[in-house]
């Protein structure tokens, strides 16, 4: 074997040096030329060709043949993450709408409370029709309970004749109704709070978008 002259050794060494170097900083990769990085669940990080099952939704680096970082996969989502990433992004989008709309639509905030003024108007003159057909149900409720204590369970007396169909089918009809109606009604309430808030919302808003502008 020849032997290598000093001047040789100063050109062979780093260049030798820099190969086994390389060959341990690179992953196990030599047939494909790609190889991933990826931190298990005890973290400990590991190099390799494939990943294995239990690591496959975990956030990976792509390595090429030299052990350079390439690429970059990032972790699985679960479903409930995909679920709540597109509910944030759809919240975002809604946003953006919206403050386009108050941009558009309104030249001050007198508009906006006008606007507001209008609907509490319309809601009020809803709620009261509502306030007086839930009274009118319950005046004709009370009639029908008056009629109905002539009759029997209403009325002990062994003579009492018994409740007519028609009768207790109006009083099932009109129970029923006023149920719904004073739900309805509590409803209208709720509604107009619910509107005030949302017109301060988009009062508060609107100020800030024209701050934004006008800076």
């Amino acid at each position: 074997m020849p032997r290598l002259t000093p001047y040789l050794l100063w050109i062979v060494l780093p260049v030798a040096l820099a190969v086994s170097g390389a060959a341990h900083a690179a992953p196990p990769d030599s047939r494909q030329g790609v190889a991933y990085r990826w931190v298990d669940a005890q973290g400990v990080v590991h190099y390799g060709d494939h990943v294995p099952p239990e690591d496959t939704s975990k956030e990976r680096a792509i390595l090429n043949g030299r052990g350079v970082e390439v690429g970059h996969l990032d972790a699985q989502k679960s479903a409930e993450q995909i679920t709540a990433d597109e509910r944030a992004r759809a919240a975002v989008i809604r946003k953006k709408e919206h403050d386009r709309f108050l941009m558009t639509t309104y030249t001050s905030v007198k508009d906006i409370e006008a606007l507001r003024d209008v609907r509490l108007g319309q809601l009020k003159a809803q709620r009261a029709a509502a306030e007086q057909y839930v009274e009118s149900l319950r005046s004709r409720l009370e009639a029908l309970q008056t009629r109905a204590l002539v009759y029997r369970p209403y009325n002990t007396r062994v003579d009492a004749r018994r409740l007519p169909d028609d009768l207790a089918e109006n009083l099932v009809r009109t129970v029923n109704e006023l149920r719904v109606q004073s739900g309805a009604y509590a409803d209208k309430s709720a509604e107009e709070a619910q509107l005030r808030a949302q017109f301060q919302d988009d009062i508060e808003r609107y100020r800030e978008l024209n701050v934004v502008h006008t800076n």
